[in-house]
């Protein structure tokens, strides 16, 4: 798996190079700074890329706005963005475009090898990654278009949110894989999420977390 790394921190990025790479992947690139990581990414098409959301010279968003140019150059460039920070904005905003793999983890995570590296390669096989905490702050607020979901209904779509499977969520709640999917028709059916012939409900059901 060949990945393009994006972090200032010259600690950080080395130990996110030492992990990837003692885990079978090749970082092909790895730069320090907003106006870099596009160049990087159109010329390396990674697998998947990992971006730290503030980056030099304004340490605001560069990294965010990079990973979307990209995945606007090169559509559906699996993108998992590293934040230090709870900032749904930011994942509402990568999540819009429902192309490709896409992930939102907090930087405490890298702490945890085996979470991260799971988490990299479900985005790079196209799957959506949310940080649980994010998920939590999220819950806690009192979200009118999710007033009308049940507690287990909330519990499922923070599941969901997390990027999980629904066979997941069955082990996790503690309940058959039918009754996760009898909650899903549930919640897509209060959301106004209507059938598709696409596999894009899971993500607009965690958008409705994320347009507060």
């Amino acid at each position: 798996m060949r990945v393009v790394i994006a972090e200032d921190l010259a600690l950080l990025r080395d130990g996110l190079i030492r992990i990837l790479e003692a885990y079978d992947c090749e970082v092909v690139a790895a730069v320090d700074n907003g106006p870099s990581l596009l160049p990087a990414l159109v010329e390396h098409r990674p697998d998947v890329a990992v971006v730290d959301v503030r980056l030099p010279p304004t340490f605001t968003d560069e990294g965010l706005q990079g990973a979307i140019s990209a995945r606007r150059a090169i559509p559906g460039m699996p993108v998992l963005v590293l934040s230090q920070h709870v900032e749904p904005l930011y994942a509402r905003e990568l999540l819009t475009d429902r192309a490709g793999g896409v992930g939102y983890l907090l930087k405490d995570r890298v702490a945890n090898v085996a979470q991260f590296i799971d988490a990299v390669r479900r985005v790079a096989g196209g799957g959506t990654i949310m940080d649980p905490e994010v998920v939590t702050q999220l819950l806690a607020r009192n979200v009118p278009p999710l007033a009308a979901l049940t507690v287990r209904e909330r519990e499922v779509l923070g599941l969901m949110a997390e990027g999980r499977s629904n066979g997941a969520i069955a082990t996790k709640l503690y309940i058959g894989e039918k009754a996760v999917s009898k909650h899903i028709s549930s919640i897509f059916t209060k959301l106004a999420l209507p059938p598709s012939d696409d596999d894009h409900r899971r993500v607009l059901a965690v958008l409705a977390y994320l347009d507060v």
